[in-house]
C-alpha cells in the first residue's frame, strides 16, 4: 500500500505545515542534497528560476468588496478532461529518488483531489503502475529519447495504458546548463564503485558523501528497498532494455523536438489530444495548433533550461492577447513560479484554463510521500479557495473574465517588501 509510512515520517511537521515553503523546508531536511538538487537546481545563475516566482509575488490585486457567495466551483475542462482543481501534476523526471514508486504515489494524490497527473518519460515507475493509481485523468510528457522507433513504442504503450492526452515538450534542444548540480558529480555518487574508469575516484566522493547521507538514513533505507538508482523503465529500446540512468544528456541532444516531429507524433497517438509544452510565445502557439494540437503549456522549463528566459507569467501575459486577437480555440496552461492558491488564481487571471505544480509536487513527495503531497494539495487547495473569497469570484470562468479588471500593476519599484526566495 503506498500510504503506509516507510519508517518514520515527518508526520507532525507535515502536519503544522502552514505553505507550500514549509513543505519543502521538510524536503530538503529528509532528502540528501546529492538526491534533491536536481529537484533544487536551475540553469545559469538562476535568473529564471527565480523570476519565475517573483512574477507572481509583484502582481497586486484590487478585489472588489462587499462579495459573499454561498458556494465556489474549482473545477475546469481542459485538454478534454474536466479537473475538480485548476491545478494538474507537471511531469517531473526522477520522482522515483525523493520516493518509492513516487509517480504512482503522486497519480494517486492528483486522482484523490479529482486532477490529473502528468508523467514524465524520465520517470523510473512502470507507465502502467502510474495509470492504475489514479482515478483521475493521466497525461503521458514525451522526449524522443532513443530516437523515433524507441518513442513510437512508448507512445503506443502510454494510450494502451490509459493516458489521455500526450504532452510534448519542445523547450529541451540540449540541457540546461546546471552548475551547482554539475558541481555534485551527481553521476559518480551513483555509478558502481567496482567497475569502469576512474574507481578511485569514485569511492572517495561515496565516502565524501557521508556526512549528508547519515543523518537521513529513511530516505537511505526507503531508496535501498525501492531498488536505487533505476533506469528509466518507459524508454524500451530494440533489444527490450530500458535506457540506463547515465548518459540523458546526450540523449536529450540526440533526439530534440522540432516541428515536422508533430505529425508522426500525432498520427501515431491518434485522435486524443496532443499538447505541446515548452511554448514561450503567442507565435509557437499558433504554430502548434496549425498542425493539430488541442493546448499548450507556456513553460520555461522551471528555469532549468535557459538562464535567462522570461518568467512564466510573462510569457503568459505576453500570448494570450495574441491568441485571443486571432481567435484561437487552443486550451492554455502554463507552469512555473507557482507556490500558492493566489498564485493559480493569477494566472487563471489572464485566461487560462489550468497551471501546472513541478516543484510543489517534487517538495510533497520529498517530504513524505503520500502525506506529505496531501497537505501540499490541501495548502495549495485551500489557499485557492481563501483567493477567491477575497476577490469576489465564484468559479474559474469569473476569474478568466475579470483578471484584467482586478490585476494591477506594482508602483513598489524595490524588491525589498517581498519575501526571499526559498524555492
Amino acid at each position: 500500500n503506498m500510504r503506509r509510512p516507510m519508517l518514520r515520517i515527518r508526520e507532525n511537521e507535515i502536519a503544522d505545515a502552514l505553505t507550500t515553503a514549509d513543505i519543502w523546508q521538510i524536503m530538503l531536511r529528509e532528502v540528501p542534497p546529492i538526491a534533491a538538487e536536481y529537484f533544487i537546481g536551475g540553469a545559469d545563475e538562476l535568473t529564471t528560476l527565480k523570476a519565475n516566482v517573483l512574477a507572481f509575488q509583484q502582481t497586486m490585486l484590487a478585489p472588489p468588496g462587499a462579495i459573499k457567495h454561498k458556494t465556489l466551483d474549482t473545477t475546469t475542462n481542459i485538454f478534454g478532461q474536466q479537473l475538480s482543481l485548476p491545478f494538474f501534476v507537471s511531469p517531473v523526471g526522477s520522482l522515483r529518488t525523493l520516493w518509492p514508486m513516487a509517480d504512482a504515489v503522486a497519480s494517486q494524490v492528483a486522482g484523490d483531489f479529482g486532477t490529473a497527473m502528468t508523467l514524465s518519460t524520465l520517470s523510473q515507475t512502470p507507465m502502467e503502475a502510474v495509470a492504475d493509481a489514479s482515478s483521475g485523468p493521466k497525461w503521458f510528457q514525451l522526449y524522443l529519447c532513443g530516437g523515433v522507433e524507441t518513442a513510437k513504442r512508448g507512445i503506443r504503450r502510454a494510450r494502451d495504458a490509459g493516458f489521455s492526452a500526450l504532452v510534448l515538450t519542445i523547450d529541451t534542444a540540449v540541457s540546461g546548463k546546471r552548475i551547482a548540480h554539475d558541481r555534485m558529480k551527481p553521476m559518480d555518487a551513483v555509478s558502481p564503485i567496482f567497475s569502469g574508469p576512474g574507481k578511485l575516484r569514485r569511492a572517495v566522493h561515496k565516502v565524501k558523501l557521508a556526512p549528508q547521507i547519515a543523518p537521513r538514513t529513511s530516505w537511505l533505507w526507503r531508496h535501498w528497498r525501492d531498488g536505487g538508482m533505476l533506469p528509466f523503465v518507459n524508454v524500451i529500446d530494440e533489444h527490450g532494455s530500458p535506457m540506463p540512468y547515465a548518459g540523458i544528456g546526450e540523449q536529450l541532444a540526440a533526439s530534440a523536438v522540432t516541428w515536422s516531429d508533430l505529425p508522426w507524433i500525432k498520427e501515431i497517438w491518434g485522435e486524443q489530444p496532443l499538447i505541446v509544452k515548452g511554448v514561450h510565445c503567442a507565435d509557437d502557439a499558433l504554430q502548434a495548433e496549425e498542425l493539430g494540437a488541442t493546448g499548450v503549456i507556456f513553460s520555461n522549463h522551471g528555469g532549468r533550461q535557459l538562464g535567462q528566459a522570461i518568467p512564466s507569467l510573462q510569457i503568459v501575459a505576453e500570448a494570450m492577447p495574441k491568441l485571443r486577437a486571432a481567435q484561437s480555440k487552443l486550451d492554455c496552461a502554463m507552469d512555473g513560479g507557482i507556490r500558492s492558491g493566489l498564485d493559480v488564481l493569477i494566472g487563471l487571471s489572464y485566461g487560462l484554463k489550468a497551471v501546472g505544480l513541478g516543484r510543489v509536487t517534487a517538495g510533497g513527495l520529498g517530504a513524505g510521500g503520500h502525506m506529505g503531497l496531501t497537505r501540499a494539495f490541501e495548502l495549495m487547495k485551500e489557499d485557492l479557495l481563501r483567493s477567491m473569497e477575497l476577490l469576489g469570484v465564484q468559479n474559474i470562468s469569473q476569474i478568466q473574465k475579470q483578471g484584467e479588471k482586478l490585476r494591477r500593476e506594482s508602483m513598489l519599484l524595490s524588491t525589498a517588501h517581498l519575501p526571499g526566495f526559498v524555492f
